[in-house]
């Protein structure tokens, strides 16, 4: 396995992924799959943004998953604030990529001058939490019955990694 910068020509399988992560959990809160023309968009606010969008590949390049992240939030005070998101395949889970993409979003995140990385999880994602504490991040709040799927309410738990850029944080 091996770790590359995803463009437009990954579309389709990134969307796999997606649209499965739509279909059987609560790892993304939408109820229909996403259409194949939803992801020239998406790639264009990724690249608009300097957003990378990290593959993980076998040797015969299909993806496994992927990591990235976008704005936390739209107002100008939160530029130095961003959310990702890791997707791993469902055939591939278990073996270590989820935590290689994670690694890789960390970075490049930290090499962006970023000073908050926040992952937004279901309060039930025990594996994602876990996952999360490995690499440092710190719970930071909950907010309750924000999300309804499957027949059920759902909670978000968004929590949290500081660093130490921006080197020189400006406002404006």
């Amino acid at each position: 396995m091996r770790l590359i910068d995803c463009s437009p020509a990954d579309a389709d399988q990134i969307l796999a992924i997606l649209n499965d992560a739509i279909l059987t959990s609560t790892a993304l809160w939408d109820y229909v799959p996403r259409p194949p023309e939803a992801m020239t968009p998406w790639f264009a606010a990724k690249e608009l943004g300097r957003f990378p969008v990290i593959g993980a590949v076998d040797d015969k390049g299909l993806l496994l998953g992927f990591g990235t992240y976008g704005p936390f939030r739209a107002w100008p005070a939160y530029k130095y604030s961003v959310e990702h998101s890791v997707y791993v395949h469902r055939d591939h889970r278990g073996r270590g990529i989820g935590r290689q993409l994670l690694g890789a979003v960390i970075e490049r995140a930290r090499a962006q001058q970023y000073h908050t990385l926040i992952a937004g999880i279901e309060a039930s994602n025990a594996a994602s939490k876990a996952l999360h504490r490995e690499f440092g991040f710190e719970p930071c709040g909950v907010v309750r019955h924000a999300g309804y799927k499957f027949g059920r309410w759902l909670d978000l738990e968004f929590h949290q990694l500081l660093f130490d850029g921006p080197r020189e944080p400006v406002e404006g």
